[in-house]
């Protein structure tokens, strides 16, 4: 079930899941391996691989894990492609630059740190976007690309010009979006462009021409992005639009306080007279989703998120997993601290991209993806490999993702029809293209994501708003069921609970391995005739996670020879309350040689062994029996060792029988039984 009260993590509960976690790099060898033993296991009943979720409201700084040995964010790295980027910055006859104004003194209770004078803004906020230092924790626009890209693509300068005094107020150019001018003033027109009257004043300032050197133009204006503020000082401020007090209201006192806003009915017209950033490269003050927009802008990719706040609720694509949605808000905090300025907290450190738009934009390597076809798994057999996390470089070997192309006979996803208007959790319209699985660690910039595991996803190859909204990417959730946690109090107390279209509803969405982990180890579709495993996991000895993971058509086995054993172990007497005995489980059966045009490339490594499905069971009153991982990838002719933990309580019988089966996963028809009579001593 999801939690109501998501378990924080912290470097203790990452060096305890390390300690107990053995260190496999073989991607067919199973969990567990240990020596036959009768000791006393006051651990072994600790899943393997338990799910703690952080909520982003409860994260801080020290959330922050830096990907060992590599500083992305290290001025002296030259990416192979420079983005050239300019940041102009601009205020207005109302609005001067929030950072100038002294140590908390404007309405919102900024800035946050003490004031600059209005000529410095510029070079300050290029600094802070684009230079190391205590203010950015030591991150960086210019480290994010570089670490998505393992150093392909970085924005390494940024170019500064301004200020420049607008030539309206501030409401001008806010209130000309949304449905928002019936809220100007009277004796004013609210019908302002920022980026044309901005670029006029610096073209006059630098040129003409000036626009041609660079990629990007990054307009940063005095105040804040509307999307930060809406809610915080609109419904969360006050109880109704009749208690906004005039100080929050329209300067024009013969009209409302208040103001429609982008998602909701209202808020405080002094929160809902800002601009919304947009991808045209206009951002606030206390803008941290400027990273977000820079991939809008210069790759060509629409957003993947919804609106939460209003029915019909529709469950949002990709959440807090990737900056491309909501995990643009990631950071100290989450998304209630996206108003600080300088915008060193909430969306200060959004998630990396999914496998999708790594692969889109070049940002992987192919050497890096296995790619598998769903009508080549019926001809092939299943598939065992182990993915990397996302985070890091996992070599010109390894893997950082897997995707299984939805191939064969139209249409090409099968899933039933569903009516998104009256089910939220519904992905709309059966038009995905594929699945991706992936690996998410809390580290570089993926450290304030909420939980270290696997992420399974569909995918479109185009984008389409076949979801009620522009979604490409439709995380599977492993929990969908509520979150059922509290957003915000409102002013006189009362609890407001996260919609079911909130993306901290895939907090809990990725998958672990084991049991007792309070997530899902498998997940099948069987609608487009897949079965996904999540079989193992493991630390490299730096730190870095990765998974062993299968995946299986559920339409044919391949030409390989399916076989299983298990011995037991040979000592069968038990001298304390808790102990474990060691199974030896052999892979009987016997490759075979496949088609190599069955997938989009070679993957006869991939089809190297079996995966085995266990159960246990024990007869004795007062006797248990578990294992720590139902599943077991083994190569073929190999054996592994299975430890099972037996417990007996004061007063059961004499004597127990543990019973161990193993199932093949790639012929369900074969499988193993060992038994073991244990004697209490």
């Amino acid at each position: 079930m999801k939690k109501s009260l998501l378990q924080k993590s912290n470097r203790f509960d990452f060096l305890l899941l390390f300690l107990f976690t053995a260190a496999i790099t073989d991607p067919m060898r199973s969990f567990g391996a240990s020596t036959e033993s009768t000791g006393s296991l006051d651990t072994a009943s600790i899943p393997i691989d338990p799910q703690k979720c952080q909520d982003q409201q409860d994260m801080t700084w020290a959330d922050d894990h830096p990907i060992p040995g590599k500083n992305w964010a290290d001025p002296s790295l030259v990416p192979n492609r420079q983005l050239r980027i300019a940041l102009v910055a601009v205020d207005f006859p109302n609005q001067p630059f929030v950072i100038t104004l002294p140590r908390k003194s404007d309405f919102f209770g900024n800035p946050q740190i003490d004031s600059i004078a209005r000529a410095d803004v510029p070079r300050f906020y290029a600094d802070f976007y684009n230079t190391p230092s205590p203010l950015n924790h030591g991150h960086t626009i210019n480290g994010y690309w570089m670490e998505q890209s393992r150093g392909q693509i970085g924005i390494p300068t940024m170019d500064t010009y301004g200020p420049y005094r607008m030539p309206k107020m501030l409401f001008q150019y806010g209130l000309n979006e949304y449905h928002q001018q019936g809220g100007c003033p009277t004796g004013f027109t609210c019908d302002g462009e920022l980026e044309h009257d901005a670029d006029a004043l610096w073209k006059a300032a630098a040129g003409k021409t000036i626009m041609s050197r660079y990629d990007i133009v990054l307009r940063i204006y005095a105040g804040y992005d509307e999307t930060s503020v809406w809610q915080e000082f609109g419904e969360m401020k006050f109880q109704t639009p009749d208690d906004i007090p005039m100080e929050w209201g329209n300067i024009d006192v013969k009209k409302p306080r208040w103001i429609v806003t982008r998602y909701v009915p209202w808020t405080s017209w002094k929160a809902g007279q800002m601009q919304w950033g947009l991808s045209s490269m206009r951002q606030g003050e206390n803008s941290g989703t400027i990273t977000h927009e820079i991939a809008h802008y210069a790759f060509d990719i629409g957003d993947n998120n919804n609106n939460p706040y209003r029915a019909p609720y529709r469950r949002v694509g990709s959440g807090p997993w990737d900056i491309m949605d909501r995990g643009s808000f990631n950071g100290p905090g989450g998304p209630h601290q996206r108003w600080v300025v300088p915008a060193a907290e909430g969306a200060s450190m959004p998630a990396g991209f999914m496998l999708r738009s790594r692969i889109l934009f070049k940002l992987v390597r192919e050497s890096n993806v296995l790619r598998l076809g769903r009508d080549g798994l019926a001809g092939s057999g299943l598939v065992v490999a182990t993915v990397t996390a996302r985070a890091v470089d996992p070599g010109p070997a390894g893997l950082s993702g897997i995707t299984v192309a939805l191939d064969g006979k139209a249409p090409q996803d099968k899933t039933p029809p569903c009516d998104m208007n009256k089910d939220p959790l519904c992905p709309g319209a059966s038009v995905f293209n594929y699945y991706s699985i992936e690996v998410v660690q809390r580290i570089g910039y993926d450290s304030f994501t909420p939980d270290n595991g696997v992420l399974i996803a569909r995918n479109k190859n185009d984008e389409s708003d076949s979801c009620g909204y522009g979604c490409f990417t439709w995380v599977i959730d492993a929990h969908p069921e509520d979150i059922t946690m509290v957003d915000y109090k409102r002013p006189d107390g009362t609890p407001v609970p996260r919609t079911i279209a909130d993306y901290r509803q895939l907090n809990d969405a990725l998958f672990h391995a084991g049991t007792n982990s309070g997530s899902q180890y498998e997940w099948e579709d069987t609608a487009n005739r897949l079965r996904f495993y999540v079989i193992d996991m493991q630390h490299d000895s730096e730190g870095i996670l990765s998974y062993t993971v299968g995946v299986r058509s559920l339409d044919g086995s391949g030409p390989q020879l399916r076989g299983v054993a298990i011995s037991p172990p040979a000592n069968q007497a038990m001298t304390l309350p808790s102990a474990e005995y060691t199974f030896t489980l052999t892979n009987t059966g016997a490759p075979a040689t496949t088609d190599r045009s069955f997938h989009p490339q070679d993957v006869s490594s991939y089809l190297a062994g079996d995966i085995y499905r266990l159960s246990i069971s024990i007869d004795g009153q007062g006797w248990t029996a578990q294992v720590r991982n139902e599943l077991a990838a083994v190569k073929f002719g190999e054996s592994v060792m299975i430890p099972v933990r037996v417990d007996h309580a004061p007063g059961s019988t004499p004597s127990a029988t543990v019973i161990l089966k193993a199932q093949s996963e790639g012929d369900p028809t074969k499988m193993a039984t060992s038994i073991l009579v244990i004697q209490a001593q």
